[in-house]
């Protein structure tokens, strides 16, 4: 497969053109390309630029708002709602995490409520910002139907995302970033369009049985991690991310990818946590992580990303050509 190295300011500038040229303004094109540059960049290419053509058909059928004016409202002392007015779930999430950091530092704890959302691609990017500010970062995601319940071949989670961020002394912030599937369902639309197979194990056809072709397991269900134990999250994400946001349910939710039908309105729940009561906790948690990296042949989390990242920045992006090629043209530059 032929690529374009990309520089990440050059991969971001190119993007925003493409969602400004798509009718959306300036500060929320920017919010949206930042994500899927980032996600790029940490190696979820399911979350970068695969993204970008899919996302400007939807603002342009209104599938997403592009003028969408997010709104952020204090229910409780230590509770926000968001609502991302069936716009990007970034700038949301970007109103989220700032109202939600200041409201953090001053009540100990902050619960970020974000409805009426779309896909918000590597949850990971998101909690990192909370643990960059000196706090504990969680959050989970409802996504559209593509799981079934342990037992059953009816989908009726979504991959349904859960992630954790917190400070490190003297290091980077350890980052957890997990799909509730075996794989996130984006692998398999980027293999999709990529003309690849994907790997067995991944996902099943409509009749329940293993497939390595993406277009079988779009039309199925995804595998869980874990077996019952996956499901059994999935179902907490569910509520999570739904229920407490006055949100859609993964079964009423449309695809994030096409731009057929209404706005999929899911949710996402941010939790932060201050450690700052507990004074050397950034000393405890370094401790706990040196140990588990001194063991032979352990791996702790986010160690690919961080190395995904640092070759990004410095050597670009190597971005398979028709992705280039797609964005330039939606943004008017061929």
């Amino acid at each position: 497969m032929s690529t374009v190295t990309l520089s990440l300011s050059e991969a971001q500038t190119l993007l925003t053109a493409v969602f400004e040229a798509s009718g959306v303004p300036a500060a929320s094109a920017a919010s949206v390309s930042r994500a899927l540059v980032a996600a790029e960049a940490e190696g979820q290419k399911g979350h970068g630029f695969s993204r970008v053509a899919d996302y400007a058909a939807q603002v342009k059928s209104g599938k997403i708002n592009g003028m969408a004016h997010v709104r952020v409202e204090n229910r409780a002392p230590a509770s926000l709602y968001i609502d991302a007015d069936h716009g990007f779930a970034y700038p949301a999430l970007d109103a989220a995490i700032e109202a939600g950091t200041a409201l953090c530092k001053t009540q100990g704890v902050a619960l970020m409520a974000i409805g009426n959302s779309h896909h918000c691609g590597a949850l990971s990017i998101q909690v990192e910002r909370l643990a960059n500010a000196g706090l504990i970062g969680l959050m989970v995601a409802n996504t559209p139907k593509a799981m079934a319940p342990w037992g059953g071949r009816e989908a009726v989670f979504g991959t349904n995302p859960i992630a954790f961020a917190t400070p490190v002394e003297g290091h980077a912030p350890l980052v957890i970033d997990l799909s509730l599937s075996k794989v996130a369902r984006g692998k398999v639309m980027a293999a999709k369009k990529a003309g690849t197979a994907i790997p067995e194990g991944w996902a099943l056809d409509a009749n329940g049985a293993a497939t390595t072709d993406p277009d079988d397991a779009l039309g199925g269900t995804m595998l869980p991690i874990g077996e019952a134990k996956g499901t059994a999250l999935a179902l907490m994400v569910e509520i999570l991310a739904t229920a407490l946001t006055g949100s859609a349910f993964s079964t009423e939710a449309g695809s994030f990818f096409n731009a057929d039908g209404p706005p999929p309105r899911v949710g996402q729940t941010l939790i932060a946590i201050d450690p700052g009561a507990q004074s050397d906790y950034g000393a405890r948690v370094a401790e706990l992580l040196s140990g588990i990296a001194a063991m032979e042949g352990a791996r702790l989390p986010g160690t690919r990303r961080l190395a995904a990242r640092a070759q990004a920045e410095a050597h670009g992006l190597d971005v398979p050509t028709q992705f280039v090629e797609q964005a330039r043209a939606l943004a008017g530059l061929t």
